[in-house]
């Protein structure tokens, strides 16, 4: 007997028609024939002006414009290697820095294991991607921790017109930055940190699901030990 599909979101299957009715095609779709399909298995995504399809398993794929949380991974004498958990490291170079660097003084600015908020600035045909901090905001994230997601679910995370983001700081007074790459910086006393951490990890594994947001509201508001 087939599952009821009661309560979950438009999930998608390769090669399944899409229609963007009037919108540009995204993320995860191609065209053939005039008409538009899923070219992964994901999450339909509507916005104003385009209809994605997020996928959801697999690594991050980077994009130009994306705001993303890097992890220093490598120093040379004029650059920094980004983990942005993807196939591909990015290349941070000091004069996409905030910062006026002298040559072979990059580690004076940032370390090995260090995290940063920067753009995907481009992304060539041989996937070498460049960020640059140069942008209103952008910064090296200090104290805090990090939380991974899938990073198919990061529009989940961060909810309609960031609902979810500010329900979880609401509710618990931590900062949080997300990142498109599906890393999450959050701050605050321990306590709390490790609340939004779980609340982040249910709305990992229960993205596709209605009714998640009251759930995690309950969650944080009664601070129990995991139950849904």
């Amino acid at each position: 007997m087939p599952q009821s599909t009661a309560g979950v979101r438009e999930i998608v299957v390769p090669g399944e028609p899409i229609n963007c009715e009037g919108r540009k095609p995204g993320f995860g779709i191609y065209g053939k024939g005039g008409h538009y399909y899923a070219s992964t298995l994901g999450l339909r995504t509507d916005k104003p002006n385009f209809v994605d399809v997020i996928p959801l398993a697999g690594r991050y794929v980077p994009f130009s414009g994306d705001e993303v949380i890097g992890t220093v991974s490598g120093i040379n004498t004029s650059s920094w290697l980004l983990d942005i958990s993807s196939p591909y490291p990015a290349l941070l170079h000091a004069s996409e820095s905030p910062w006026k660097v002298e040559f072979n003084a990059t580690a004076k600015y940032l370390e090995i294991g260090d995290n940063v908020t920067a753009v995907i600035l481009s992304v060539d045909d041989s996937k070498h991607v460049q960020v640059t901090m140069r942008e209103q905001g952008l910064k090296k994230l200090n104290g805090g921790h990090i939380v991974e997601v899938t990073f198919g679910k990061v529009p989940r995370v961060i909810g309609r017109k960031g609902s979810m983001m500010e329900m979880l700081k609401s509710e618990t007074g931590c900062k949080l930055i997300v990142g498109r790459n599906g890393k999450i910086w959050i701050d605050g006393p321990i306590e709390k940190v490790l609340l939004v951490a779980k609340a982040i990890e249910m709305i990992d594994t229960g993205a596709q699901t209605f009714g998640l947001t009251d759930r995690v509201r309950e969650f944080l508001r009664n601070g129990n030990s995991g139950r849904e």
